[in-house]
């Protein structure tokens, strides 16, 4: 009995005691406070401010949107869009582009200011904290060089993915070798090397390929360099030529679509899906999805646009006395008759208007008047560069060219 009640007694001891520190630790404790992270971006503390995103609406005008929300008193809607229009154009707002509105948190819902993005560097910034101004910002940039080299595996997009580039970059080789390559056609071992310069926003955040330096790409064996250069002061930018100063660039498109797949081809009798019957196909049909842009081959004149039952929508282009275009089935015209066009200008979408079984361009051609296959033409490049100008671009590439050919016997070593 006597071990027993000194049992007891122990144990009441060290329960007392645990509860005693239990109690002072819980004391000791106090409680986290959380803390709010602090957002800054567009020259605003977020954190200071109730932010409301939004997204432009079709039919949103500017007016419409400042009106969501009580400015000053001192201020009115339309004198605050006169004094907007001097700095920013109103109109040029676009659907589906975000806006903030930084409302002040004493008085509720009344604007402080109202940033709208127009893309991931661009923005513009009404401000009505202390008196109106109105200010369109670029987010600072930098430009780093890159310099890839791989063959090709899957689609173009497929293979600069799987190299850690931009998908971006596809659209503009695409439009380097726009005239020399068939990207529906290239396979499994074809080969290239670019030589490119990439944008970032404060030097992390990236936003996509800047241009172009230069680039080498080898199709079914055969080697194509590209380098882009400026024969004129006033160009914007520079075409590409080759390694020889020959214009990569022809007077013709090889396809009316960026992006494309032959459905039908030129023909003296083909079975027609809808007349259910033979006969002629006088042009080349491009199968892509409804609302494809379709480009105009080569500059020229609208010279008719219109409807009919079997072409539906359609547009004709006239380039010269010689060579003249037309793009049926469209589902919606951009442009009209008498209109100049550039190469590679959108001046349709792709439709099945008309004798049609799904969308696509039925793209013909004209030589001499009379309807041919452009596929089996050899059409004509655009004019040389001088001797002159020759000696200088050669002087020009011979650094790059040097750097690709050392990329690519590196890489590419058999």
């Amino acid at each position: 009995m006597r071990y027993l009640i000194i049992t007891i007694i122990c144990i009441t001891f060290f329960t007392s005691c645990n509860s005693k520190g239990d109690k002072k630790d819980n004391q000791d404790k106090k409680p986290i406070e959380k803390v709010e992270p602090i957002i800054k971006e567009y020259g605003f503390t977020f954190n200071d401010y109730d932010v409301v995103k939004d997204t432009i609406k079709s039919g949103d005008t500017f007016s419409a949107i400042l009106s969501k929300y009580p400015l000053k008193d001192s201020l009115k809607v339309h004198n605050v869009i006169e004094k907007i229009r001097e700095t920013f154009n109103v109109r040029r707002i676009k659907a589906g582009k975000p806006y903030l509105f930084f409302l002040d948190k004493k008085k509720p819902h009344t604007l402080q200011a109202l940033v709208y993005i127009e893309d991931r560097i661009n923005y513009t910034v009404v401000d009505f904290r202390d008196s109106l101004t109105i200010s369109n910002i670029q987010k600072p940039t930098s430009v780093k060089r890159r310099i890839v080299a791989t063959e090709i595996n899957g689609s173009l997009s497929e293979t600069l993915s799987n190299a850690g580039v931009s998908a971006s970059l596809a659209p503009k080789l695409a439009s380097v070798y726009a005239y020399t390559i068939d990207f529906f056609k290239i396979q499994k071992g074809d080969k290239f090397a670019v030589i490119l310069n990439e944008k970032y926003i404060d030097d992390s955040v990236y936003v996509g390929v800047e241009s172009i330096e230069a680039s080498y790409f080898e199709h079914r064996g055969k080697k194509i360099f590209a380098f882009p250069y400026k024969l004129r002061e006033d160009q914007k930018t520079g075409d590409f030529y080759d390694e020889n100063g020959k214009g990569l660039k022809s007077m013709f498109l090889k396809a009316p679509l960026d992006y494309f797949r032959i459905s039908s081809r030129f023909s003296g009798k083909r079975f027609h899906p809808v007349q259910m019957r033979f006969k002629a196909h006088n042009g080349t049909d491009y199968a892509a999805p409804h609302g494809t842009p379709i480009k105009t081959t080569a500059s020229g004149v609208v010279e008719r646009t219109g409807y009919t039952a079997g072409n539906g929508n359609f547009v004709k282009v006239r380039h010269s006395a010689t060579y003249s275009t037309q793009y049926l089935h469209m589902s919606k015209i951009l442009v009209r008759n008498g209109q100049s066009v550039s190469q590679g200008q959108v001046i349709g979408k792709v439709g099945s208007t008309g004798l049609a079984t799904g969308p696509h361009v039925c793209y013909r051609f004209w030589k001499n008047g009379v309807q041919v296959d452009p596929l089996r033409l050899k059409l004509p490049n655009t004019e040389p560069m001088g001797s002159n100008d020759k000696v200088k671009y050669l002087k020009h590439i011979e650094p790059l060219k040097r750097e690709l050919d050392s990329i690519t016997e590196v890489k590419f070593k058999e």
